[in-house]
């Protein structure tokens, strides 16, 4: 699934791959600002929300209800200006001092940490939203979040979203970045935070050509590989000959066209498929580009989506699918946590299939299992990084759970809305987080790497572990506005069990127990919501499903009451919306 958030990401998914969103609210200083306007992203493009917001969520551009003509606003939800934020300033140790100068390349772990923590290069991750990589700013000295949505209202001090948004109808994470990059509010805040000399660095989800003439021509270093290389590879096509060059399998497939139902069956029956199939496009969104064609009937219902396109037909098996990341380094390949996937489920998504979320936990994998994936991860990385590849990529892969086998199903090549718990993983607090591996490659200096001896300690470190996260998005086909929606910050249960805001942290690395919750909202008061649109995203310690793949009682009790924490006014059926307002969703993956 693409999380675009990941890109099903997301979300960004996919959640998304899966990247997210967020909004301020007013105050009376606010006054004078022009009057907040909410971001009118159509999603992501597949290829995360598996983004956010696997950037949480995900994950491709969904469908945007027509525009129509905003419901009165109360008088409590008028005021919704962005808040005043003091202008960020220079940390004085950056400015005075000079770099010391290297004698040698970073040698061991330590040193990469005291390489970040005195980093005085900034580093600036652009998105709808900043959850993808929320909290990274822990290790990472001068590392900073641009965003469209501000979920803190102006509060996150490392967070800087712009005032002035006028109405644009984005149809894609990309569109919303370059955006972003050209806005005179944002180049001057990278401008304020850019010690002299220093060339300021940029990451992001979602981006293209355009991204990096954007870059070039502002003197910014987009520390990512190619986007020519990474639209390539995003091909599901592309991706499968690779991995079989290799030696990596996929799900018995065969790569081809059709232009009918019995010309699927017949090329199905020669690959020794059977008849109950699974056909995806190249490009695609998790729940969107995936069809499960059995009859006639069903192949009929995608047809315009499958006649005369270049498919990959599978044979359908009984599978788990399980997510993981990985940095692919000059020294070899690093993976991550593996994680099960949160999918399709009514209470949070309204697609089929559609990410909605992960799960890591301790016996996610057997060992044996566990070592059978990571090897297909490295042998994979390997693979990409002879095609010039470096850097972040997420794999989905596939456990048959009647035969045990391990089997590729997609790669995300580019940061997802699984990393939203990938840094915040036992290893990452024995190490660094797993994107600081990226920024290493991208930082312009000599290291060492033990790839072999990370890998296996964190095989270790992964039975220490149990994180969660939802992508919540709207579920019913109302358009709406949302009048009250619950701040982003720190959850708890009180002692009669209901979900009570505690306080408004800035990310959930200090979630002690499964009784605390982080809910990072994406659309708040004043904006809109409609099918398929990303409330927030939901981050909390132990599991949200049954060993059986259905929500736990736990994860709807969550659900419903960050639900019932909105209110919301359905727009007039004929209604028209007023020219400064717009609709749209973020990705999480």
């Amino acid at each position: 699934m693409v999380r675009n958030p990941r890109d099903s990401n997301p979300t960004g998914s996919d959640p998304t791959g899966k990247g997210s969103a967020q909004t301020p609210e007013g105050d009376p200083a606010a006054a004078r600002a022009p009057r907040r306007r909410t971001v009118r992203s159509s999603a992501d493009k597949a290829g995360a929300a598996k983004a956010a917001a696997r950037g949480a969520s995900a994950k491709t551009a969904t469908a945007r209800p027509k525009p129509r003509k905003s419901a009165p606003r109360s008088a409590a939800s008028a005021n919704t200006g962005p808040l005043p934020v003091a202008a960020p300033t220079l940390d004085p140790e950056i400015v005075v001092a000079e770099p010391a100068p290297r004698t040698h390349g970073l040698r061991n772990m330590s040193e990469i940490r005291h390489f970040f923590r005195t980093n005085r290069t900034p580093i600036f991750f652009v998105g709808a939203s900043a959850f993808n990589l929320l909290g990274l700013d822990r290790w990472v000295r001068g590392f900073s979040y641009v965003t469209y949505y501000d979920s803190w209202q102006g509060a996150h001090p490392r967070v800087f979203s712009p005032i002035h948004k006028p109405y644009i109808e984005f149809q894609s994470g990309e569109e919303i970045n370059n955006w972003l990059l050209r806005h005179h509010e944002v180049r001057a805040h990278i401008a304020r935070l850019t010690p002299a000399g220093e060339r300021p660095k940029i990451a992001m989800v979602f981006f293209d050509e355009e991204t990096e003439a954007i870059c070039e021509e502002l003197g910014y270093e987009l520390i990512l590989p190619a986007a020519s290389l990474r639209e390539r590879l995003d091909s599901k096509m592309v991706t499968t000959r690779i991995a079989e060059a290799v030696g990596v399998p996929s799900v018995p497939n065969v790569i081809t066209t059709v232009e009918s139902f019995e010309d699927l069956q017949a090329q199905a029956e020669k690959a020794g498929l059977g008849g109950d199939l699974v056909v995806q496009t190249a490009y695609g969104d998790s729940g969107k580009t995936t069809y499960f064609v059995t009859d006639a009937a069903s192949f009929g219902k995608h047809r315009d989506d499958i006649v005369g396109h270049e498919l990959k037909v599978m044979k359908r098996i009984n599978n788990r699918p399980i997510a993981v990341e990985a940095v692919l380094t000059r020294h070899g390949t690093i993976v991550g946590p593996f994680m099960t996937e949160i999918t399709g489920h009514k209470e949070l998504t309204p697609y089929r299939g559609g990410w909605a979320g992960n799960e890591m936990f301790p016996d996610v994998l057997d060992d044996a299992t566990r070592r059978t994936a990571t090897k297909l991860v490295r042998t994979l990385g390997d693979a990409l990084g002879a095609e010039g590849y470096r850097g972040f990529f997420e794999v989905d892969v596939l456990l048959d759970t009647d035969t045990g086998d391990v089997y590729l199903g997609e790669l995300n090549p580019r940061i997802s809305g699984a990393s939203a718990i990938t840094n915040v993983t036992a290893g990452a607090y024995a190490d660094v987080p797993l994107f600081v591996f990226h920024l290493l490659e991208f930082a312009g200096v000599e290291f060492d790497l033990d790839v072999d001896e990370i890998n296996d300690r964190w095989e270790e470190l992964a039975a220490a572990d149990q994180w969660s996260h939802m992508i919540i998005k709207h579920t019913s086909p109302t358009v709406e506005h949302i009048d009250v929606a619950p701040p982003s910050g720190r959850y708890v249960l009180d002692s009669y069990g209901r979900l009570a805001f505690s306080q408004g942290d800035l990310d959930w690395h200090l979630l002690g127990s499964e009784a605390e919750s982080f809910f990072l909202r994406i659309y708040g008061p004043g904006d809109y919501r409609w099918k398929g649109a990303d409330l927030g995203i939901l981050v909390t310690k132990g599991r949200l499903q049954t060993p059986t793949g259905r929500l736990s009682i736990r994860a709807k009790h969550l659900i419903e009451s960050i639900r019932a924490m909105y209110a919301a006014t359905p727009l007039p059926p004929q209604a028209e919306i007023d020219e400064h307002e717009q609709i749209g969703t973020p990705s999480t993956s």
